[in-house]
Order: structure tokens, then sequence, then C-alpha cells
């Protein structure tokens, strides 16, 4: 193919600026959870988009922040880490907001690594109208008037397609490197794990969503003679406190069961079958502090 682009893209960015929300619109299809909590993404994603004119391998990854705990460090360090190697770094910002510490620092953080980034203000259709021209002036300061950057609404999708125009420009010309219809490159147990995930950051308190993770225990096909099968879940919701798993379980079982029906609903959608979906709450103290709890629950240092 002449002039067929592909290559690696990072998104980076503090916590809560859209980055996945920003990666699912780009791709056109949800690869990758989203809530208004910071945090939400734990693990360095990869949302494969391909066009006619190339394929971009965009890489998902942890808000940057200071950490407080063991898995704060790991997130950091990941997400950090993911611009080693990459074609182009896209800075997300969220333009609601005048540019702060946390968006100087990972500023910092890029040109000391001279890593080369495209600087995307996203949330744009949340400024309002008299202070959009103050907001750009903001920003404008910030990174200095030979900076160009893009205004993007990753919920209304504007800028959007030129964001990808600019994209590809960074590119180099290369052949696929994933086949036509992968979109992204997690494991199933990751995926579905993150959907429990979803909804408990959704429907809970804002006690409970930063120290909770979910554990795929397991995944089985069940075949009826009569023809209609399905996929068997187990998975276990894991807490550091019990007066969290009481607000997970809700009154009679109330919240589980909320929990389970929009995660078993998001599941059948993604594996295109029937779901039985088995939630357990389990209380496992201070488990983000202990790295063998962890590695148990998936989150470790990328090498």
């Amino acid at each position: 193919m002449n002039n067929y682009r592909s290559g690696f893209v990072t998104l980076l960015g503090r916590p809560n600026v859209g980055k996945s929300t920003l990666i699912n619109k780009l791709i056109g299809e949800k690869i990758t959870i989203t809530s208004p909590i910071a945090q939400t993404t734990r693990k360095n994603l990869k949302g494969i988009l391909t066009t006619k004119n190339g394929q971009i391998i965009f890489v998902d990854t942890p808000g940057v922040h200071k950490p407080h705990h063991r898995l704060g460090e790991i997130l950091v360090k990941n997400a950090k880490a993911a611009i080693n190697g990459v074609d182009i770094v896209i800075f997300v910002l969220d333009s609601s907001k005048e540019p702060g510490r946390g968006d100087k620092y990972i500023k910092d953080f890029l040109a000391a690594s001279q890593t080369e980034f495209i600087v995307a203000l996203n949330k744009w259709d949340l400024v309002e109208k008299e202070f959009k021209e103050l907001r750009l002036e903001q920003y404008r300061s910030f990174f200095g008037n030979n900076k160009n950057f893009l205004i993007v609404s990753a919920f209304e999708g504007e800028g959007c397609s030129q964001l990808l125009d600019i994209v590809f420009t960074f590119l180099p010309e290369g052949p696929k490197l994933y086949c036509e219809d992968t979109i992204c490159d997690q494991p199933l147990d990751n995926l579905l794990s993150d959907l429990i995930r979803e909804q408990v950051l959704i429907n809970t308190r804002e006690e409970v969503p930063h120290s909770v993770a979910v554990k795929i225990e397991k995944i089985e096909e069940i075949k009826r003679k009569n023809g209609k099968n399905f996929t068997a879940i187990l998975a276990t919701i894991i807490v550091e406190r019990s007066t969290q798993k009481g607000i997970l379980i809700g009154k009679k079982g109330s919240m589980l069961k909320i929990i389970g029906q929009s995660a078993r609903s998001n599941m059948s959608k993604l594996i295109d079958d029937p779901v039985h979906l088995e939630l357990f709450v389990k209380v496992v103290p201070n488990w983000r502090k202990k790295e063998s709890r962890l590695l148990e629950f998936g989150y470790e240092e990328d090498f």
C-alpha cells in the first residue's frame, strides 16, 4: 500500500481529563471504561484504529498524579513509561479548567524526556462561551505562543477528525501491525473485570471506588441441549473495609443486583453471548499497599 502509515500514540494527562472517552470516540467503539471518578483507568490499554490510510495504535494510560500507596506508584510509573518508543504523545488537558500544577509536572516531564507531543484541549464543550477566549490565552501562556494545540470535545466529537489527521502526519510508512478487525489488545478477563468495576464506580459513593478491584475467578461456556447456550462468569469484587462491602451489597443485596445487571448487559454485548454473572464481595484490608495482593489482582509495573 502506497503511503500507508502505522504507529503508536500514547495519551498522557492528569486523572479525569477524558483520555479514555477520547480514545473511545476516536476508535468509534467502547474499548475502555469511563466514569466521572478519577483514576478509572488502571492499566495501559491499546486501542487500534484501522482506516484506509493507516493504522493507529492508541495507548490509554492511568492519570498522572501524586501517589499515596503502592498501587498509585505503579499506575504513575506505567503511565510515564508508556511514552517510550511511541511515535507521538497526545498531552490531554481538561480545558474546562485553567492549567494547574499537575499539568505543569507533565509538561516538564515531557520536556525533560525530549518527547514530541501534540496538545489536545479536551472538554471544550464545558467551557462557557464568555470564557473561551480567556481560556485559550491561559493555555497559550502556559505552553508558549510557539506551541500549537487542538481544541477537542471527546463527548461531542468536536476536533476529533482533525486530531486524527495530525496524528497520521507523525506516523512512519509501514504495514498493519494488527489484524483489521482488532480494536483492543486486552485479554478477555481484563475487559470483563473492568466492566464490573465501571458499574461500581458509577453506582457507589465516593468512598468506595478507589479501593475496589475485581478478579474474574472463572469463565465457562455452558452448552444446553435446547441450543440456548450462555457464558457463566464468576467474579469477586475486592474492597478494603467491611463498611465498603456493606455499601456494595446494599439493602437485601439491592446494590450488588444493580451492579450485576448493568455489568452483565455490557458483557453480553462484548462477547456476543448471553451471560450469567455471579458476584461476590470480599474484604482484603490495605490491598493497594501490598505487593503480593497487587500482583494477584493484576497490577504490576510494565517493563
